[in-house]
């Protein structure tokens, strides 16, 4: 495992290949945390109709 690890550090398209890793995580922990806020204001909306319905 270390060798393999060592052999990216030497290689350029190892490290860009880690660089577009760690972007898409953050990109995905950011999405993650939007759609956490817009799921919580949507049922908080459907559930104020729900009351107005009832």
């Amino acid at each position: 495992m270390l060798s393999i690890f060592r052999s990216l550090m030497k290689n350029d398209r190892g490290a860009t290949a880690i660089e577009y890793t760690l972007i898409a995580s953050l990109i995905a922990v950011a999405a993650i945390a939007a759609m956490g806020t817009v799921g919580n204001k949507i049922n908080t909306v459907l559930g104020n109709v729900s009351n107005a319905m009832g």
